[in-house]
């Protein structure tokens, strides 16, 4: 029986469990993965704690991402075949179809080829954090190589993908971080420029690189009262996508910026992408291009055996991560 991840309360990282299940078949369009590798996510975290947009019903799996090769497909499903390599796109119910564990199935449509100039550990790391950068930078932003870019909490998984985004496009990131610590990380990850936000005046660095004109777009998942920073830094006319909500105080509408510039202060998830079928595929066939040239290259900053799942949740708690959070089996 494979080892599978689930909980049966919400609460810290030590409800999670690895019980062995019976193997189960695919149902009609799915298909079932042998699991190589698992990627962590913040939205997982907050799922354990009860705190996410799905509600869990215990006892519940969890997980988005997986990478592996397919060992079983269901009725109806076409363009996969058993022996496939692929991993995951967060496209399906989290709680449904978690893919924490030896053993996942998902939906057909979930699941990709990745390039084969890729690991199993970095096919895991692939379609959280480019699905979400693609979708405001591109998709919805429009991005071209005359924008600056400002990214916020830039050191994580999704962070770093904006960044690659961004310079593949020939425009300027400006990365954000609290502390100075992770500034030569970032640099070194491709920002053309680290603001650390403890030390150094937002707005006035961001006018100062843009040559007074700010940000077009914005790309945020902390928001709380920063958000007003942000719409200082941003430019006339400028898109600030919040996909977040890392700050836990209450976030205030910064009116007269908005006013005053015109700004567009946008909610979003990866879902809008991930969940339309033209918008995923077009997505698909992006970031694909860009894995199999280079221009885009997972950062994965540590692995953890199965058995250490709940000590990875802890890790990722803890915010010191630089890339992506890797569970092998």
């Amino acid at each position: 029986m494979p080892k599978i991840v689930r909980f049966h309360e919400t609460g810290d990282a030590d409800v999670l469990k690895l019980e062995d299940l019976p193997l189960t078949e695919p149902a009609e369009g799915e298909v079932r993965l042998k699991v190589e590798a698992i990627g962590i996510n913040r939205a997982e975290v907050m799922f354990r704690r009860g705190q996410y947009l799905e509600e869990p019903q215990l006892p519940s799996r969890l997980g988005y991402e997986a990478s592996g090769v397919v060992d079983a497909v269901g009725p109806g499903v076409k363009g996969i075949q058993v022996g496939d390599r692929v991993s995951t796109i967060p496209c399906f119910s989290i709680g449904k179809y978690g893919v924490y564990g030896e053993s996942a199935i998902v939906p057909d449509y979930a699941a990709v080829r990745f390039p084969e100039n890729l690991t199993a550990i970095e096919g895991a790391a692939i379609w959280m954090q480019y699905f979400t950068a693609y979708g405001a930078l591109v998709e919805y932003g429009h991005l071209k190589k005359e924008d600056t870019v400002l990214i916020t909490a830039a050191s994580s998984s999704v962070g770093l993908a904006a960044i690659q985004i961004t310079k593949a496009a020939g425009a300027t990131a400006i990365a954000t971080t609290r502390g100075a610590d992770k500034k030569p990380f970032l640099l070194d990850a491709g920002a053309d420029h680290v603001i650390v936000t403890d030390q150094e005046d937002l707005s006035a660095r961001v006018m100062s690189i843009s040559s007074e004109k700010g940000a077009r777009l914005v790309f945020d998942p902390v928001a709380g009262p920063f958000l007003e920073k942000l719409a200082d830094a941003a430019a006339p006319g400028a898109i600030i996508f919040v996909y977040g909500a890392l700050f836990p105080e209450v976030t205030p509408f910064p009116l007269f910026p908005a006013l005053a510039k015109g700004l567009t202060i946008r909610g979003y998830t990866l879902f809008e992408i991930a969940q339309d079928a033209g918008k995923r595929a077009r997505g698909v066939k992006y970031i694909s291009e860009r894995l199999q040239s280079g221009a885009l290259k997972p950062v994965v900053d540590r692995t953890f055996p199965l058995a250490d799942i709940a000590e990875a949740h802890r890790y990722m708690e803890s915010n010191q991560q630089k890339g992506k959070i890797v569970v092998t089996v």
